[in-house]
């Protein structure tokens, strides 16, 4: 590779030597033409030995690329490509896009770079900006043509018409033409296909009606559609590993057909390995299928496992046991439920709260607070661990503990006060754990009928605050 690239940069002429049936090609000479490419090395040094041109001959270890599947050598082959120009300037006609005005010349790589430094675009965590900006400073023009049978076709097709070879501009548009517009001869599809991460970078637009609810008259979605209501996106989570191969060409694809950028946040997740850190793989045999977790210890306990404590971009070790952890922590939920469900119910639901009840309903809200600045910040980690925490040892072990005589007491307007506390709560947590933990608390709210007109159901419930608690 390092040779093709001094070679094109001094306009050397191009000698394949290789063909695609790994054979030396008749440019490679008549000592090696026909040969297999083991066959052509060895030739090479008995040449260079029987010339006495070989000076030495020493064992070395170096790199070599072998294919996933077979293991065979890949021999790196000078084939006709179609690609992106991505440092080409172009005018873009409508933009919307901090740093990129409207209708003045830009490139490709500009784009990307200015919708991420303007702010347009926030990376989280913070830290893989810097990688991020280092793939664009370094960004070449973009391969998009793969030679391989699924995928989109290239939307290309040449003139095959016999009567006229010397037509041979290639055609470009997304419907197939009937003839060729040039000389009416018969065309045929470029057999190639598109790059997946070309495909796939449309998918925040594609997804939406474009190019259907696309007004190209105009440059704008055409009004009503759920290209004008719903782009560009709030949040992309992902993993980090794809910020250049996804992330960045789809504020590429977005850029260049909207003028828009494709979401306003991207939080980062980072790889789940097993147990000892290392990556998961079949030749390992390391592999946790979720499903099997699923079946086993819920969904829910899955979902905590994969975010609790786990700061965004970070890696996170998983184990059966450290899901089997979350299992017991949804039963103690449920216990809770059970727990306040029946022993509240005798007592009225509009009693006063004493002080003592006023103090922890203080102590409630200003967690749930501090939750929702961390959900709003996207320190998901954070904000389920302190869930987890108040729930289990605050809620369970002390609140619930220390209010099992008062309830049980004679002093019927103390417990009302404690009954009416514990309601309460009940709905709050639930509702702030929802997003961590979907099934077991909408499971929860529907068999507990905690519900109203207003949220028959959890999930359209609204958030908890001091003025809806």
């Amino acid at each position: 590779m390092v040779d093709w690239e001094i070679a094109q940069r001094h306009d050397l002429p191009l000698v394949q030597v290789i063909d695609e049936r790994a054979r030396m090609t008749e440019q490679a000479g008549p000592l090696l033409a026909g040969k297999k490419v083991s066959e052509a090395r060895e030739a090479v040094v008995a040449w260079l030995r029987e010339k006495g041109l070989l000076e030495r001959e020493e064992r070395i270890t170096h790199n070599i690329a072998r294919a996933d599947r077979t293991g065979g050598v890949i021999e790196p082959l000078p084939k006709e490509q179609w690609f992106v120009a991505v440092t080409k300037p172009f005018v873009l006609e409508r933009s919307e896009i901090p740093g990129v005005p409207t209708g003045e010349l830009i490139t490709l790589k500009d784009l990307m770079r200015l919708a991420v430094e303007k702010g347009g675009v926030r990376i989280i965590p913070e830290r893989f900006e810097r990688v991020y900006f280092h793939w664009i400073h370094n960004l070449r023009d973009w391969c998009i043509s793969r030679q391989i049978w699924f995928g989109h076709r290239i939307p290309v097709w040449y003139c095959v018409s016999a009567t006229n070879p010397s037509c041979q501009q290639p055609i470009v548009q997304v419907d197939a033409p009937d003839r060729c517009p040039h000389c009416g001869g018969e065309v045929v599809q470029d057999p190639d296909t598109l790059d997946t991460w070309f495909s796939s970078a449309l998918w925040t637009f594609s997804t939406l009606g474009w190019p259907d609810a696309w007004d190209f008259t105009k440059q704008q979605p055409k009004p009503g559609t759920d290209l004008a209501l719903y782009h560009p996106t709030t949040v992309l989570e992902t993993g980090y590993d794809i910020l250049f191969f996804w992330v960045a060409r789809m504020i590429l694809m977005s850029g260049f057909h909207l003028g828009q950028i494709p979401f306003r946040s991207v939080y980062l997740h980072g790889l789940v390995r097993d147990e000892k850190g290392r990556k998961m793989s079949k030749s390992l045999g390391n592999i946790i299928d979720p499903l099997d977790l699923i079946e086993k210890y819920g969904a829910d306990a899955v979902r905590l496992s994969l975010v609790v404590g786990v700061a965004p971009g970070n890696d996170i070790k998983l184990s059966e046991q450290r899901v089997k952890g979350y299992k017991h922590f949804a039963n103690k939920v449920w216990n809770i439920a059970r727990f306040i469900l029946e022993r509240t119910e005798p007592f009225p639901t509009d009693t006063l709260l004493a002080k003592e009840e006023q103090e922890l309903s203080r102590e409630r809200d200003a967690l749930i607070a501090s939750v929702t600045e961390d959900i709003e910040a996207f320190r998901l980690h954070l904000a389920s661990e302190k869930l987890y925490h108040y729930t289990w040892h605050r809620l369970a072990d002390e609140i619930i503990e220390e209010s099992k005589p008062i309830l049980a007491g004679g002093d019927t307007q103390r417990a009302a006060s404690r009954a009416r506390f514990l309601r309460e709560t009940l709905s709050v947590i639930l509702r702030a754990l929802h997003p961590f933990m979907p099934f077991v608390t909408e499971a929860i709210w529907q068999e507990g009928k905690l519900g109203d007109k207003r949220a028959p159901w959890i999930m359209v419930a609204p958030w908890p605050t001091p003025e809806v608690a």
